[in-house]
């Protein structure tokens, strides 16, 4: 199981941005599709975003569909999530995950310990 670290978290007004990042080690994640999830305060984890090995194919939940962008860097082993236009229902403890494979297959088999981003009004 690769070992995942979420960055760059923190309180932002709404209306402002944040960029998490996930840091992959232990093993590479470039064959991998990646996913972002979150949980807020008494509710179940929803998903977020997910892109393809390749970055090719991405989807995205409604709600953060064309404010949010996930991206990755192969290269450097690491997943960006790009917030923008963040509102107050957006606060949550956010998590990254690893698809067991290339894509889509909504089976992860290893998850960041996870990032809060709270976003105030």
């Amino acid at each position: 199981q690769v070992q995942l670290v979420e960055s760059g978290g923190g309180l932002v007004q709404a209306g402002g941005s944040l960029r998490l990042s996930c840091a992959a080690s232990g093993r590479t994640i470039g064959s991998r599709g990646m996913a972002w999830f979150r949980q807020a305060p008494g509710k179940e984890r929803e998903f977020v975003a997910a892109i393809s090995w390749n970055g090719a194919l991405t989807k995205y939940v409604d709600s953060v569909q064309g404010r949010f962008t996930i991206s990755r860097d192969n290269a450097k082993n690491t997943v960006y999530l790009q917030m923008n236009s963040l509102k107050p229902e957006d606060t949550a403890v956010y998590y990254c995950a690893a698809d067991r494979t290339a894509w889509n297959s909504k089976i992860y088999d290893s998850w960041g310990q996870g990032i809060q981003v709270t976003v105030s009004s």
